[in-house]
């Protein structure tokens, strides 16, 4: 693994060749406001965009001809326009392939499947407002260079639940199907955020992992994150196997994406 602390923009220029990553995983900033260690969050929306562009440019070199970039991103009930604004951006250099909805809360009538209980789970920032609903979930825009990147769709499938399916259809002999564009995976609970999620707004190493399989597992697959945070993606990497290259400007995060990534052959701090 190559951890780098310094600025992605020039850091994946100067580290990485032209069509050496086959998957990149990543949150930017969302420009919302949020308290990171040391980035400027609330920049005038313009210039956020003109940067997400530039980023995205650099990634897009960076990427082999198939691809996939899972870019996650977020916003907020005052500013829900945030997501489409910079997929508007992205669109500029990339296809989108599919949207993938992160579902970090729900909940699930019981008369509505069938049982007496009544399912309530996961994690949300509630909202205290007369016009704005709680945000239980987030985008994952996967993106590529053509927009037709072949898939593992059933190593994140689940279960059919109607077992006669598995003789209809013909990927049903494994007894999976496709899980679909819903992925409901919670924050796990914490005690302390500043040693359990130091981080403001971090996905949880289980998102990239799904990702990462979606995309499909292969030997010598690169990870790339150029917004690596406390090491989420790189944690997901060391559990799967496959190279990873992340980028982290803030020195407290990349000292935490380090401990992440336990060990990794080589940590630069630039």
């Amino acid at each position: 693994m190559l951890l780098f602390n310094e600025d992605c923009l020039a850091g994946m220029e100067k580290h990485l060749k032209a069509g050496s990553v086959d998957v990149v995983v990543t949150s930017p900033p969302y420009n919302i406001g949020v308290k990171y260690g040391s980035f400027d969050d609330k920049i005038p929306r313009k210039d956020y965009l003109a940067w997400i562009g530039k980023w995205g440019l650099i990634v897009k070199r960076t990427m082999n001809e198939d691809g996939s970039l899972f870019l996650n991103i977020g916003s907020k009930p005052s500013d829900p326009e945030i997501p489409f604004q910079v997929l508007a951006e992205m669109k500029k250099h990339f296809v989108l392939q599919n949207v993938i909805h992160w579902i970090k809360s729900i909940y699930i009538e019981s008369s509505s499947y069938g049982e007496k209980t009544d399912i309530n789970v996961g994690h949300f920032k509630p909202v205290n407002s007369d016009r704005f609903l709680n945000d239980t979930h987030e985008y994952i825009f996967h993106l590529t260079k053509r927009g037709d990147v072949k898939l593992d769709r059933l190593a994140i499938g689940v279960p059919y639940k109607d077992k006669t399916n598995i003789e209809r259809w013909k990927s049903g002999g494994r007894n999976l199907r496709c899980r679909g564009n819903c992925w409901f995976i919670p924050y796990k609970t914490i005690q302390n955020r500043e040693t359990d999620r130091p981080h403001p707004a971090s996905f949880p190493p289980e998102l990239a992992e799904m990702c990462i399989r979606l995309h499909g597992l292969k030997e010598n697959l690169l990870v790339l994150d150029p917004f690596m945070g406390i090491g989420n993606s790189a944690a997901a990497c060391r559990k799967l196997k496959c190279g990873f290259v992340g980028f982290e400007v803030d020195t407290y995060y990349f000292g935490t994406s380090c401990e992440a990534s336990r060990k990794p052959k080589k940590a630069v701090s630039t």
